[in-house]
């Protein structure tokens, strides 16, 4: 850890999350004392509409160590992004503001992060992981979009769309300040957006030759999720197509 700085940054990207933060943020605060490091929890607000900026101020008071950042309404990659390039710890995680993925698992990203990766991804998939009350169209969903990615982009990854992502600071910077499809110039939009956003980030990170775990999680399935299944299919399908010809056009290497 540098001295005077973070040890880690965790990102919290949240689109009408008033409901969840007061549960959820005090977690991240115990489990990151407990562990005596020095953090920073950086909660996105993604053009809410509901009182999530008002909890988020209210949270900060009592822990100084959350940052609020006010965003339009662009989506959840968008949000991620300015989060990572807002942030200063020598690591950067990035979570679901429902910690579907409990933040304990976050010792399972460290160890292999410990181990000489640039990035640890959780994993739904695989010996050792666990998924928790997760509805079967939900499932079937994700492993026909992970075939997709099979087929397209990512042929080795078993789960890319797992929202509980670790980063080395310096992969982070570089792979979020490229991205393309969810960078700077992406469009507001109206109502919630689930995206291929993981996959573009690591395309990017496949392109740029970053070393990648893929580790195997505890998931609880979180009732209220903002997942709608044709469109949100139909979108990904569609995004994942683009990033394949992003990739085929150059758009991902290092300039």
């Amino acid at each position: 850890m540098t001295e005077g700085r973070p040890f880690i940054s965790v990102i919290i990207p949240a689109y009408n999350e008033a409901k969840r933060l007061p549960v959820t943020i005090p977690r991240i605060v115990s489990f990151l004392s407990s562990q005596g490091w020095q953090y920073e929890l950086i909660v996105v607000d993604d053009g809410s509409t509901d009182e999530t900026q008002q909890i988020a101020c209210q949270l900060s008071k009592e822990y100084p160590s959350i940052r609020l950042l006010k965003l339009p309404h662009r989506g959840k990659g968008p949000a991620v992004r300015e989060g990572v390039l807002a942030s200063t710890g020598d690591l950067v995680l990035f979570t679901d503001a429902d910690l579907s993925t409990p933040i304990s698992q976050l010792s399972k990203l460290l160890a292999r992060i410990e181990q000489g990766y640039d990035i640890a991804i959780g994993s739904r998939e695989g010996v050792g992981a666990r998924r928790y009350k997760e509805p079967f169209y939900r499932h079937l969903m994700g492993r026909v979009f992970n075939l997709f990615v099979r087929l397209l982009t990512l042929a080795h990854f078993n789960d890319t769309q797992c929202g509980f992502k670790l980063f080395r600071k310096h992969a982070a910077k570089d792979i979020f300040s490229n991205l393309v499809l969810y960078g700077s110039t992406a469009p507001a939009i109206k109502g919630p957006m689930v995206t291929s956003l993981d996959v573009e980030v690591l395309q990017i990170a496949a392109r740029r030759g970053y070393k990648v775990a893929e580790v195997p999680v505890e998931w609880h399935y979180s009732s209220g999720s903002k997942v709608r299944p044709a469109l949100d299919s139909y979108r990904m399908l569609k995004d994942i197509i683009r990033i394949k010809l992003n990739d085929l056009r150059g758009m991902y290497d290092k300039k």
